[in-house]
């Protein structure tokens, strides 16, 4: 009876089953709505038109997968995911509450460049130790994060230029960096959405730069994660 007792105190370990790689769909949403941001920057696609994929698709798809990457047990793609989904969120709403309410009044001057250039800054820091861990995960995901990065740069040069009264043509680098960000996220995106359909890799994200993965990590997904996750 004793034995039967303590059986029974004992906790029961569940056995979750596995779920798809979210990493595709994040690096999707970004991809996109980085697109169409950028084109707005590079001068060839009219404003307004990325607001809605910032709140939905970069923001709130995006954040929804960095939610998935923790039941991944994937740090990496759960900071990333979420701190970009939260990113597009933010930056949507602040363009909102700018351009149709009483909050915008309170900006004068250059104050509105001049704040996009604090916000843009304050990420550039964010990616630049992201950009740095993803040397240890793959070739793709590190370009994702240094095309980035080059390109939150430009844009925060760009803004405090126009804050002070300079040309926008800083901006426009910016934008067609960021175009380029785009279409190197959308590769990720989709050798991940390939590769998790084939029993091996097929289209190539290449191998960490330092150090290498777990031995059990799954091959060819573009986020780092154990086989059986």
């Amino acid at each position: 009876m004793a034995v039967l007792a303590e059986e029974r105190a004992r906790p029961t370990l569940v056995e979750l089953a596995p779920v798809a790689d979210p990493a595709p769909l994040g690096l999707a949403a970004f991809a996109l709505t980085t697109f169409m941001l950028s084109g707005h920057n590079a001068s060839f696609i009219p404003d307004i038109l990325w607001i809605g994929l910032a709140l939905f698709y970069g923001g709130l798809i995006q954040l929804l997968a960095g939610m998935w990457e923790f039941r991944n047990r994937n740090v990496f793609g759960s900071t990333a995911f979420s701190t970009y989904g939260g990113f597009w969120l933010a930056l949507g709403i602040f363009v909102v509450l700018a351009e149709t309410t009483s909050l915008g009044g309170g900006l004068k001057g250059g104050d509105l460049d001049n704040g996009l250039a604090w916000f843009l800054l304050s990420f550039a820091i964010f990616n630049t130790y992201m950009m740095l861990w993803a040397l240890r995960v793959n070739v793709a995901v590190f370009a994702v994060f240094l095309t980035l990065e080059i390109t939150e740069i430009l844009l925060v040069i760009g803004f405090f230029k126009l804050a002070h009264g300079g040309s926008p043509w800083m901006l426009h680098a910016g934008g067609w960096a960021g175009i380029v960000t785009a279409g190197v996220a959308w590769y990720t995106s989709a050798a991940g959405v390939v590769n998790g359909m084939s029993p091996a890799p097929i289209v190539p994200v290449g191998q960490p730069l330092w150090g290498r993965l777990p031995i059990l990590s799954r091959l060819g997904s573009p986020m780092p994660r154990r086989a059986g996750a």
